[in-house]
Order: structure tokens, then C-alpha cells, then sequence
């Protein structure tokens, strides 16, 4: 098969959720023979050089510089726009036009559009090509907002959340109706999008992992201690790491939970540096080498209140045989038991019971932690989850085609 993937920033090197799916998608379809050509937003704010990785040399690979940055005036104009400038700020008129020109130039089987940001270039390139055009949902973006906007006390930022909220969710009915075929990582997701009324055939795509990276080393563990690993310009993660924050400062450094807490992550704001502690919460900032942090720590906490779609950052924790306290809402898409291979707490006392537990008892977080692992081996595993990505593409062509 011949596949073009469309993402708005570039997968280059795998520091986050959205970069790591990307790249192991289109690792495991060349690992299967396929021709594949990646199209990528190079954003500013996540720029990066032309990585020097062995994918490069067997995908067409082009990236296109983009500035998504939205000033004070951007964000006042668009409260009188119909849409929402977080998705707004991807559209490139130049980058259009080169998209245009390459699904002309190749015929293409399959474009895949990694999230909605790009499903902005929807119509160019419908209009130019008859290759059959699959969407993948990272996260389910109108919901990420109307979670957000529920956490909130404020009545202004509330209403102003409210309202992103409802923009998104018009302009994301809008572009699911156009396209051949809907992936998600949840269930709960395919749900919500069914809900929707729309007719589009949806399928479950677990996160796929290349399991012979993840290896654990637990001579280089530090037993008991908790961390967090996620961006946190990611409003979500921020949203959730201040409220566990506020929550244990003070029995984390003078209570009845002794355990050293790291937090680490891309963009950290300066604000948080007014949590740190000497010796005992660490505010680490933006790791050189993630799976060597994680594999230093024992108890990876998952604080998450809002969000949608499937932590990535968790699913590569279990595959570290980490033993993960989670809320049920950061935990969504995993087929997890409670209690055997993640801890779920959805409130304080839930939190300060699962750390307490786990930090007494190493036996019982060694253990989960194995069945995490157990769990990422037997419904995460890349070539497996790959498999069934091409199965989805081929449903979609005529008989003889692939």
C-alpha cells in the first residue's frame, strides 16, 4: 500500500504521547513493506532539526515550518469568530498548496489525518485525490475543553472554556462526517462519537509499543519514590499536577507520606518551581532520556481531572513495570484491573491511601507493576496493533488493490 500521514507537528524525537504513536505507526507499516510518506507541521513552539533516525531512510519524509503562536489580539479577535484559534492557528494557506501538490503527484491509497488539527486540510485534499481518507482521534477535542471548563470556579474562564468547548465540537461533528473511516484509542471514545449521530465506521486501536525499548533495570530504581512525566503546557496535565500538588505538599514534606516526588516534563511554568522542596519534591523539568527516568522512579502518579482519548505516558509506564496510581478518567483505553496491574484513586483520601499502600509495601508495587507489563505484552505489543491497522486500511479498498 501506498500511505501518506498527515500530522501537526513533527514525531521527531518521541518525547510526548502524540509523537510516539506517530512514529510507531509508521515504523510498524514500513516493518510490514509498505510505501509510506510523512507530511508534518513543524511548529515553532515544538521545533526540531531533521532528525537523524533510521525511519527517515525508508519514508518519504517532508516538514513544513509553521508559526502557531497566538497573541493577546488573536485571542480577542476570536471571540467574535465562529471558531476556536486552537485549531484555527494550524491552517497555512503555502502549506495547503504544497499538500495539494503532493496527493496530486502520487496516488495515494490511504491518507491518514493524525488528529484534528490537520483535518484542517480536509477539503484540499478531498477535492484533489481520491485515495480513501482515514481519521485518527488522539483525544476527543471538545470534550478535553468541556472537562477543563468543568473544573474550573471562575465564571469568566468557566463560560470562556464553555465556549471553546462548543466551537470545537461543531467544527469536529463537521469534519468526522467527511472522512472514510474513524480510529480511536478508547472505547469510551467510539462511544462519545457515536453519540454524535454520525454513520462513519469507527474502530478500537490500541496504543502499539515497540516492547524491546521498554527495559526495565531495577537496580537503578530508587524504591519507594513517586514521579509525574508529561508536558506540561498541556493544560490537563498542568491542571492535574497542581491539584495533587495542593493536595500533598505538606504530607509529602512533612506528613505522613515520606517519599521523595519528581516531576518532570516539557515547558514546565516558572510557577512551579514555588512547589520545590529541597531532598524531597523535585521539579526537574525536561528530561534528556524519558525511559531512563522512568525507570529510576518506582510510583508513577497520574493525577489527571480532565482530557480524553488514552495517556500514552501510561501505557509505556506499565510496559516499564511501573506501579501506576491513576484516576479513571487519566486510565481511559487501557483494559486495566484495579488493584492488579494500576491503582485507581479518584479523590484525596483515595490518592493518599494508594501512595500510602505502595510505599509501605514494595512487594505489592513490584507486583502490579509485573501484571502492568504482563497487560502492555498482550494488547499493546506495535506488530500486533499494526496488523490490525492494516486490516482497517484494506477494508476500505477494492478487492485487489492492496
Amino acid at each position: 500500500m501506498k500511505i501518506l500521514v498527515l500530522t501537526h507537528r513533527v514525531p521527531f524525537p518521541q518525547n510526548g504521547g502524540y509523537p510516539i504513536v506517530v512514529y510507531n505507526t509508521i515504523k510498524g507499516l514500513v516493518n510490514l513493506g509498505h510505501e509510506v510518506s510523512l507530511v508534518a507541521l513543524n511548529s515553532k513552539k515544538n521545533y526540531h532539526e531533521q532528525p537523524n533516525d533510521d525511519v527517515i531512510s525508508k519514508i518519504n519524509y517532508r516538514a513544513y515550518d509553521i508559526d502557531t503562536r497566538v497573541s493577546v489580539f488573536d485571542v480577542a479577535v476570536n471571540l467574535f469568530s465562529k471558531t476556536s484559534f486552537n485549531i484555527d492557528k494550524y491552517y497555512d494557506a503555502e502549506f495547503e498548496r504544497l499538500l495539494v501538490r503532493e496527493v496530486r503527484a502520487n496516488n495515494y491509497d490511504i491518507v491518514q489525518f493524525d488528529g484534528l488539527m490537520v483535518s484542517l486540510y480536509l477539503n484540499a485534499v478531498r477535492k484533489n485525490c481520491s485515495s480513501k481518507i482515514v481519521y485518527r482521534a488522539h483525544n476527543i477535542e471538545n470534550q478535553v475543553w468541556q472537562r477543563l471548563a468543568g473544573q474550573k470556579n471562575d465564571p469568566f474562564k468557566k463560560s470562556y472554556l464553555r465556549m471553546h468547548a462548543k466551537r470545537i465540537k461543531n467544527y469536529e461533528l463537521e469534519q468526522l462526517n467527511k472522512v472514510d473511516s474513524i480510529i480511536v484509542f478508547t472505547e469510551q471514545d467510539k462511544a462519545t462519537i457515536l453519540s454524535y449521530g454520525t454513520k462513519i465506521p469507527i474502530d478500537v486501536l490500541p496504543v502499539g509499543l515497540n516492547l524491546e525499548q521498554y527495559k526495565p533495570n531495577y537496580i537503578k530504581t530508587e524504591v519507594p519514590s513517586l514521579f509525574f512525566l508529561g508536558s506540561l503546557d498541556w493544560l490537563p496535565n498542568s491542571e492535574g499536577i497542581e491539584w495533587f500538588l495542593d493536595n500533598f505538599h505538606k504530607e509529602l514534606t512533612n506528613g505522613d507520606l515520606p517519599v521523595k516526588f519528581y516531576v518532570a516534563g516539557n515547558d514546565i511554568p516558572e510557577r512551579f518551581d514555588d512547589y520545590e522542596v529541597m531532598g524531597k519534591i523535585f521539579i526537574s523539568g525536561e528530561v534528556d532520556n524519558a525511559l531512563e527516568f522512568v525507570n529510576s522512579k518506582s510510583i508513577m502518579i497520574v493525577p489527571l481531572l480532565s482530557s480524553g482519548g488514552v495517556r500514552v505516558k501510561i501505557v509505556e509506564g506499565m510496559a516499564m513495570e511501573k506501579c501506576i496510581i491513576s484516576t479513571s478518567l487519566g486510565a481511559e483505553g487501557i483494559n486495566f484491573t484495579d488493584g492488579k496491574n494500576i491503582l485507581i484513586a479518584n479523590n484525596a483520601d483515595e490518592f493518599y491511601d494508594a501512595i500510602k499502600r505502595c510505599i509501605t509495601d514494595e512487594e505489592f508495587c513490584r507486583n502490579v507493576g509485573l501484571n502492568a507489563r504482563e497487560l502492555i505484552e498482550q494488547q499493546h505489543d506495535i506488530n500486533v496493533v499494526t496488523n490490525k491497522l492494516f486490516n482497517i486500511y484494506e477494508r476500505l479498498l477494492p478487492v485487489g488493490v492492496s
